[in-house]
């Protein structure tokens, strides 16, 4: 039985007892953790070095392992993301040094970053803060509202080549540089967030003046490229399935944004691994302290927690693009050919 058959009532009884369930998945293990360090970072520098060389036969080989190297990018920035949740390690000046050398890999602000998604965390799934951390979903009601200008704004923007071409460059060169969430507490964090990028731009002005400009972006940029593209996708897949969750902060519950707000991401476990085990998106988003390296043993040794979670494999997920609003009144994501084709009827009835 799929999970949006549940009542809320069910789900919550159900998982009444969560935090306990979580609690001991939250311990972070150095051993673990030194071992992702190693696994990861090792081979993106390997494949980089592989990448510098290749330049000499073919740049569609260099290409192609630049794709594969953006995985190991992923994983990098898996260990970012733990840091910044402070679950990595048990120490946090530890959290704090390996997630502020993660950015210079991945080119995002560890701090800023990191609190954007706090954020995200504790609001997942509320319409009033739904584009901060998030991908902008307008609703149904919103939609029709709009001027034909207006929709054919948001149509565009929700197109394939928009969500997920343009929208991860854009991401990568204007959100991640420019504190766009700007909170009167964060000031902090914007000051944070400026002397981060300087710290990146200096390691790029270092490593184009040792092996010169050209080589260094014919081999960073299309890594940093397929990585963001990657980011992007797998951010869609866990928060835009059609029986998602979303309220209205009044109405708002943590253990339903967790449980129905993200998906369960069924992939090869080579694919997970090469992830950081982000598909496992409803148990991080249940608890956050939960390391990278836990979320897979917590999963397999409590199946409660993916009785009632949508699940989905990649060829599954790649129906969510024709995912575009989000209708209140049947709970769940439809595409704009199901938007006009009710209101053509609501048209013709009246």
């Amino acid at each position: 039985m799929e999970q949006y058959k549940f009542t809320a009532e069910e789900i919550k009884e159900t998982l009444k007892n969560w935090p306990a369930i979580v609690g001991k998945y939250s311990k972070a293990n150095t051993g673990k953790a030194v071992l992702q360090i190693i696994t990861s970072f090792g081979p993106f520098i390997a494949l980089w070095v592989a990448m510098y060389y290749s330049l000499r036969v073919s740049y569609w080989l260099t290409l192609a392992l630049a794709f594969i190297n953006a995985f190991f990018l992923v994983r990098i920035f898996i260990i970012q993301h733990d840091c910044g949740h402070r679950s990595f390690f048990k120490n946090q000046t530890l959290n704090h040094i390996v997630g502020y050398v993660s950015s210079f890999f991945s080119t995002i602000p560890y701090k800023y970053w990191a609190r954007v998604h706090d954020f995200h965390h504790a609001h997942c799934g509320q319409l009033e803060t739904r584009d901060i951390g998030d991908i902008n979903t307008l609703t149904a009601e919103e939609f029709k509202a709009l001027s034909p200008m207006g929709r054919f704004k948001y149509r565009v923007y929700r197109l394939p080549v928009v969500t997920f071409l343009i929208a991860p460059i854009h991401y990568m060169l204007v959100n991640n540089r420019f504190p766009l969430v700007r909170f009167k507490s964060w000031k902090g964090i914007r000051t944070s967030q400026t002397i981060n990028n300087l710290a990146i731009v200096g390691v790029i002005l270092f490593f184009g003046w040792l092996i010169g400009w050209k080589v260094f972006f014919l081999v960073q940029t299309p890594i940093v490229v397929f990585f963001f593209i990657v980011a992007i996708w797998f951010f869609y897949v866990q928060h835009q399935h059609e029986h998602n969750y979303k309220e209205w902060k009044a109405d708002w519950e943590y253990l339903m944004a967790a449980i129905k707000g993200s998906s369960f991401y069924k992939l090869p476990r080579l694919v997970h691994w090469l992830t950081g085990n982000i598909g496992y998106h409803h148990i991080h988003h249940l608890s956050s302290g939960i390391p990278s390296y836990n979320l897979v043993r917590c999963s397999k040794e409590n199946p409660v927690l993916n009785q009632f979670v949508t699940k989905v494999t990649f060829w599954e997920s790649l129906s969510y693009m024709r995912h575009k609003l989000w209708d209140e009144k049947e709970q769940r994501m439809i595409s704009f050919k199901e938007f006009y084709q009710r209101e053509k009827r609501q048209q013709v009835a009246a």
